[in-house]
């Protein structure tokens, strides 16, 4: 019988150095696509997807992310004297309850692994979802959910590990972890193998690792080496290779669309994406996209 997915990890102590000067005082994970930062709507996939405690690996400057989800009183007090209900509402609603968050430092960047590692302690001996907040999830397929929720129910069919996959292009496989298929199952499939950031032209298919993770806890015991890949730093890729010489990894090909919002063209596209998705300014967005484009 599998252990429940209760734990996600989300790293957060990158620099953002893509989006400067924007991200000079704000975490980039709080930038926000319409009106939610990033990482809120990371955290409401893992919500989503039943998760119930929510482990932020930060890094300096990183602390308006710990204010964003913790009470502000001063804010719901004077939401609640101007009758703003609905705006009281949806700030209580995202509030994660009491004892819910935890968040540990990364004290240098050395790595996605590194970060994961970090998370050890609190994540303790259990299987656990990785979200990478960078990418965002918009559920548009038969499913109906996103990608976390279409992971958990790959794990509760296979077992063991699982990563999420989307297709690229074959000439943009060198940019990413690749993975291998194996027995073909529909929607999951057995991975037989992985690489990170393939030489152009060597990878084995052109399913990338799409940034969702599902993971048992002795890849800790891996990335407690501390062995550095690809950039000189600790690979979480390479560590799951690692886990995959005694344990089974299932690839999950999500049904829905990822956002890369970690680049300005996928952060622009995330926010008109989303803003679709919104029946209260959808058809004044389609208008002014009209206008831009016509």
């Amino acid at each position: 019988m599998t252990k429940r997915i209760r734990k996600a990890v989300f790293p957060v102590a990158g620099l953002g150095t893509r989006f400067l000067p924007a991200t000079k005082a704000v975490p980039k994970e709080m930038l926000t696509v319409v009106d939610r930062p990033v990482v809120q709507h990371v955290v409401d996939e893992a919500r989503e997807a039943g998760i119930e405690h929510f482990i932020f690996v930060t890094g300096r400057n990183k602390g308006m992310i710990e204010d964003h989800f913790d009470m502000a009183y001063e804010l719901e007090d004077t939401l609640k004297r101007r009758n703003k209900t609905k705006e009281y509402e949806g700030l209580m609603a995202d509030l994660p309850k009491a004892g819910a968050t935890s968040f540990t430092r990364q004290q240098a960047p050395l790595g996605l692994g590194h970060a994961v590692w970090c998370a050890r302690d609190i994540v303790g001996d259990e299987p656990f979802a990785v979200l990478l907040p960078d990418m965002i999830t918009l559920a548009n397929g038969p499913r109906k959910s996103r990608c976390l929720a279409q992971a958990v129910e790959a794990y509760e069919k296979h077992g063991g590990n699982i990563i999420a996959v989307e297709e690229v292009p074959a000439s943009e496989t060198h940019q990413y972890g690749i993975v291998s298929v194996g027995a073909d199952h529909g929607h999951s499939f057995e991975i037989k193998g992985m690489v990170e950031k393939p030489p152009q032209g060597t990878a084995p298919s052109n399913l990338m690792i799409s940034g969702r993770y599902i993971l048992n806890p002795e890849i800790f015991e891996i990335l407690e080496k501390g062995e550095k890949g690809a950039g000189g730093e600790i690979q979480l890729t390479d560590a799951m290779i690692g886990l995959a010489a005694s344990q089974s990894f299932h690839g999950v090909r999500f049904d829905g669309k990822t956002y890369d919002t970690g680049s300005k063209l996928g952060f622009l596209a995330a926010n008109i994406a989303f803003g679709l998705e919104r029946p209260d300014i959808a058809d004044g967005l389609r208008a002014e996209i009209r206008k831009l484009v016509g």
